[in-house]
Parts: C-alpha cells; sequence; structure tokens
C-alpha cells in the first residue's frame, strides 16, 4: 500500500469520526428539550417523592424532617382507610376499564360499516372526551337527581322506586363507573376506529372465501389485527381509572361514608389536609408500583409477543 492510499484511508476515518460526532451533537441537540421536561416535570418528582417518603416531611423547612425510613410504607399496611381506597379504586377499574373497551370496540366497528350518517356519528361519539371532569361530574350530577334529574324522571314510568344514584352505597360507584364510560370512550373510540380502519380488506375476503361468518371474522381477523391498540386503550384506561380523582370528588365528595373514596383522594387528603407529605409521597409510590404491575401483566396478556 502506497503513503497516499495510507493518508487516503486515514482522512476517510477521521471524516467517518467527524460525522458520527456531528450526527451525536445534532442528536443530542434535538432531543435536550425533551430531555429537560423529562428531567423537571417526571424524572424529579419521582426521586423526590421516593426521598420525601423515607420522611417525617416538614414542608415548611424541609431541613427539620425526621428520617423514619420504611416507617410510612408500614404504616399503610395496618392503615384500614388505605385499603378501604385501594378496594374502591380497584373497583372502579373493574367497572369502567372492561366497559370503556367493550362500548369503544362496538361503536368502533358500527360506525366502520357503510352506513348513512358514520361522520356525524363519530362527532357524536367523540364529542363527550372534549368536556372538562368538573363540567361532565356536573352535568351527571343534574341527571342523577332524585328531584328533576331526567334518569329518574323516566325511571319513574316503569319503576315504583327509582334508584338515590349517588346517595347510597350500593349504586354510587355504578353511577360514577357510568358517568366516566359516557365521558372517556370517545378516546378509545377513536384509536379502535382508526385500527379497524387498518386492517387490509383482502384479509376479510380471504376469511368470507373460507366460509367465515361475521363472528368468526371478528374473532379471527379483526381482534388479531387490532390486538395492539386493544392493548393500548386497555392500559390508558387502567392508568386513568387508577388515578381517578374529579369525578367522584365532584360528583359524592367519596360518600355516602367512604364508598367512594379513591386512592388519588385519599393521597391528597393525607398531604393537604393532614399535612402528611411523606405519607402521601408512599401512597404515590405504592400507586405507582400497582400502575406498573398491571401494565407489565397486561403486556404480557394482551401483547407479548410484540415483535
Amino acid at each position: 500500500m502506497s503513503v497516499t492510499d495510507r493518508f487516503d484511508g486515514i482522512k476517510g476515518v477521521i471524516s467517518s469520526d467527524s460525522r458520527s460526532r456531528k450526527e451525536l451533537i445534532e442528536g443530542i441537540l434535538f432531543s435536550l428539550p425533551y430531555l429537560v421536561i423529562f428531567g423537571v416535570f417526571l424524572l424529579y418528582p419521582l426521586v423526590m417523592g421516593g426521598y420525601m417518603s423515607l420522611f417525617d416531611w416538614n414542608a415548611i423547612d424541609p431541613t427539620q424532617s425526621v428520617f423514619i425510613g420504611l416507617e410510612n410504607y408500614q404504616q399503610l399496611l395496618n392503615d384500614s382507610d388505605f385499603w378501604n381506597a385501594l378496594g374502591n379504586t380497584g373497583y372502579f377499574a373493574l367497572l369502567t376499564v372492561p366497559s370503556i373497551v367493550v362500548v369503544a370496540l362496538g361503536l368502533a366497528l358500527g360506525v366502520n360499516r357503510d352506513i348513512k350518517g358514520k361522520g356525524l356519528l363519530r362527532a357524536i361519539f367523540f364529542s363527550p372526551y372534549i368536556l372538562t371532569v368538573s363540567v361532565t361530574a356536573v352535568v351527571w350530577v343534574d341527571l342523577y337527581s332524585t328531584q328533576y334529574g331526567l334518569i329518574n324522571h323516566y325511571l319513574g314510568m316503569v319503576m315504583a322506586n327509582p334508584p338515590q344514584w349517588l346517595q347510597t352505597r350500593l349504586t354510587a360507584m355504578p353511577a360514577i363507573a357510568m358517568t366516566t364510560v359516557w365521558w372517556l370512550v370517545g378516546f378509545s373510540f377513536v384509536i379502535l376506529l382508526s385500527a379497524r380502519q387498518s386492517v387490509p380488506d383482502y384479509l376479510y375476503e380471504a376469511a368470507k372465501l373460507d366460509g367465515a361468518g361475521t363472528w368468526r371474522q371478528f374473532r379471527d381477523v379483526t381482534v388479531p389485527q387490532i390486538r395492539h391498540a386493544i392493548f393500548f386503550v386497555v392500559i390508558i384506561n387502567i392508568i386513568w381509572a387508577f388515578q381517578v380523582y374529579g369525578q367522584p370528588y365532584v360528583m359524592t365528595s367519596g360518600g355516602p361514608g367512604s364508598t367512594t373514596e379513591t386512592l388519588v383522594m385519599y393521597l391528597y387528603e393525607a398531604a393537604f389536609a393532614q399535612r402528611n407529605f411523606g405519607y402521601a409521597a408512599a401512597i404515590g409510590y405504592v400507586l405507582t408500583g400497582i400502575l406498573v404491575m398491571v401494565s407489565i401483566a397486561n403486556y404480557y396478556l394482551l401483547g407479548g409477543d410484540n415483535e
């Protein structure tokens, strides 16, 4: 190899290294805004919350906080109010998540057909999602009213004693769940409709040639093809369900008794009513752990074979 060839080789390596370094710097600069936002609003609160949960935290003068180790977590194990709030939250999730997924999937498959006015129907199904939680809750409190609510007005035509929706332990949480399904189903509906429209028509034509009926097409073509969208919808609704706060706060204030007090409501009460910030941070960490475990379980149940 001549001296000129060696020089060209070294020059090529240097040029390649310079290009790689430039691409690395450009990548960091493009990612920097996200990394800053992630660090300030997600990573720092997450680390700080874990730190606070190990202290009897003094919010006025943090330097006076007392390190107590895992006592806040030990207290949680013996706190009946915490277990009640956790049970209420799990009950709310069981009522809302399957309902939202089934209703959203049914609506998505329904308006995907060639029917008149499907554009208007799509707008109607999605429109509740644009409302705020306070507006949604106030509207449904009026609808559930035993004095002037439309629901009991029509139920009174066929029932002697319509339920007092938000005043009894039996119906309060289902009433809040029904409100939440009506409010949030639009988001899942749009996701599943988009997924269904991405399924190639030739798969259904091939299934028809094999003699598959409507149910078998749904089971063997639709569900496998949109399972990733279903997985996403299930996960996002579980996260929303375990973070529920606004609906029970506005509609029942956690009552009757503490029947509808959720985990986030209890966390808020511990932090801002009892001023026990370390204990509230421990509740938050337990909530985060539950969501991570549920997400992992759902990943393996619904999307574990993702490439």
